[in-house]
């Protein structure tokens, strides 16, 4: 008998979701089919040609694999539940603090009296330009931010001509390193609302973005 067969024809399927059986229900059924099957075979086999000892230990060695793979498989996906649980209740203490998450709007900051935003490049750059954008994107200032390091760094813009606390500016920036122009990245900065869990999946409901993925945080202040 080739275990092989047992295997392919071990697979139980249902009219729903709901009566599904699970991978350890299916991987015991298949246990029991097999141990069923060789019991019978071995009671009906040709006393002139027995069946072969290595053979016999070759399966049940097939069959505890499966069985432990199973098992194996349910223990990591009840380590992922529990980890999941566990980053939600953490992520908590986040209400209420500052965030920063990929995008381009500015935030107004209550202690600077001040809009805020960030940006990322990758090398140092000999110039960086800021341009800021109004609701209608127009730009309606442009600073320039001189030699910048590699990595994150934040700017404040203030203006009496435009009344950045209410909201709706964004920002641009160009970064050159001589004749080359640079890629950067652009962040805002946001305040944390409420985590959101629904569908397994963890994210931050901001004050003024909506919902992010908890993963697209690049840092929190």
């Amino acid at each position: 008998m080739d275990y092989s067969t047992v295997i392919g024809n071990s697979k139980v399927t249902g009219s729903s979701a709901n009566t599904t059986p699970s991978a350890a229900q299916q991987a015991q059924d298949t246990q029991d089919r097999f141990l069923k099957m060789l019991v019978a075979q071995m009671k009906n086999q040709d006393p002139m040609n027995p069946m072969d000892n290595a053979q016999v230990t070759s399966q049940m060695a097939q069959i505890q694999t499966v069985t432990g793979i199973s098992n194996l498989n349910d223990n990591i996906k009840a380590l992922g539940s529990q980890f999941g649980q566990m980053q939600a209740l953490q992520s908590v203490s986040l209400v209420g603090r500052e965030v920063l998450v990929p995008g381009n709007k500015l935030s107004w900051n209550e202690e600077t009296a001040k809009a805020q935003g960030s940006f990322e490049i990758s090398s140092p750059a000999d110039a960086v330009k800021l341009e800021v954008l109004a609701p209608s994107g127009a730009v309606v200032d442009t600073v320039q931010l001189g030699a910048q390091g590699a990595g994150v760094h934040d700017f404040d813009w203030s203006s009496d001509k435009f009344d950045a606390k209410s909201g709706g500016y964004s920002f641009r920036i160009t970064a050159s390193k001589g004749a080359s122009v640079l890629g950067s990245t652009s962040y805002a900065h946001d305040r944390v609302m409420a985590v959101n869990t629904a569908g397994g999946k963890l994210q931050l409901q901001l004050q003024t973005v909506g919902l992010v993925d908890y993963s697209s945080v690049k840092r929190v202040d």
